[in-house]
């Protein structure tokens, strides 16, 4: 069978990284365009199946476009009865971030009205592309390096249907995880941290992890949570998702969100699936 073509179509609220995340596409060695107009899809779609090296495409796509954007869903479905294989990652951002964001920028908002108006309408003008989006990223915490680990990990698929895992450490006191499928709260585990010799260790290390496996609960709650997961994964992929965000926090995210991310992610690792694992707060 004939391997489909990787088609990115990058969208989402403006101010949010579209531009960041094209020329992170770019980096990957991508063929990127931004702000193609969609009157014009077809014919871009025709040429780049007619250039056997343009294997690889990534389209920025956003409010700009205004009413045409009603087209996208019919245009997707083109794609598909194709030799493409697109996904949607739309990216997103808290209001007041992308206030912010614009106001250190100086830069005008493409729908040109007050700025708090604009982003209200549009996030309700894309709300509907949102729905179609194969992976949110909510940008509003996330630094540059962040979000290419995330763009990254979007790439590893090897099968159309193999579900791509990234299980996340955070600490409760530095804000829950935004862009995640599945939150799990590990605080009911003896907290590492009131153990003076082990307090400015962390997850990773044996002493911390050989602590937090003494208590009879923790083996048994990482083996029946990644039973669950286990279980999960083939109904997410019979729905067509195909990356999945597991996020595990604890106080400070420094020891048993952290040691039970790294742990899980090993045990899927060993049923055979793709799993990465991302310790965010671990350097706070």
């Amino acid at each position: 069978m004939k391997n489909k073509r990787k088609i990115f179509i990058i969208t989402g609220m403006s101010g949010a990284g579209k531009s960041q995340a094209l020329k992170i596409f770019g980096d990957f060695g991508f063929y990127c365009v931004d702000n193609l107009p969609l009157a014009l899809f077809g014919n871009f779609i025709e040429y780049v199946s007619g250039r056997a090296d343009l294997n690889n495409v990534a389209l920025g796509i956003d409010i700009r476009e205004g009413e045409s954007l009603k087209e996208m869903p019919k245009l997707l479905k083109t794609l598909n009865r194709n030799d493409f294989a697109p996904k949607v990652i739309f990216l997103d951002a808290g209001d007041e971030c992308l206030i912010r964001r614009f106001s250190e920028t100086k830069h005008k908002h493409p729908l040109h009205k007050k700025l708090a108006a604009a982003i209200a309408h549009e996030r309700q003008l894309l709300s509907p592309i949102q729905v179609l989006a194969d992976k949110v990223i909510d940008t509003s915490d996330l630094k540059l390096g962040e979000l290419k680990e995330k763009l990254s990990a979007l790439l590893e698929s090897k099968r159309e249907d193999d579900m791509q895992i990234s299980v996340v450490s955070f600490g409760f006191k530095h804000g829950i995880l935004k862009d995640c499928d599945i939150v799990m709260d590990v605080r009911f585990l003896p907290n590492p941290y009131y153990i003076p010799e082990l307090k400015e260790k962390t997850g990773l290390d044996k002493a911390v992890q050989d602590y937090i496996m003494s208590f009879k609960e923790t083996g048994e709650f990482i083996e029946k949570f990644a039973d669950l997961i286990k279980y999960l994964i083939p109904k997410y992929i019979k729905e067509g998702k195909s990356y999945l965000t597991i996020a595990m926090g604890c106080t400070g995210g420094h020891h048993r969100s952290v040691f039970m991310a790294h742990e899980l992610a090993q045990r899927l690792r060993k049923a055979g699936l793709t799993a990465s694992e991302f310790h965010r707060d671990i350097g706070i």
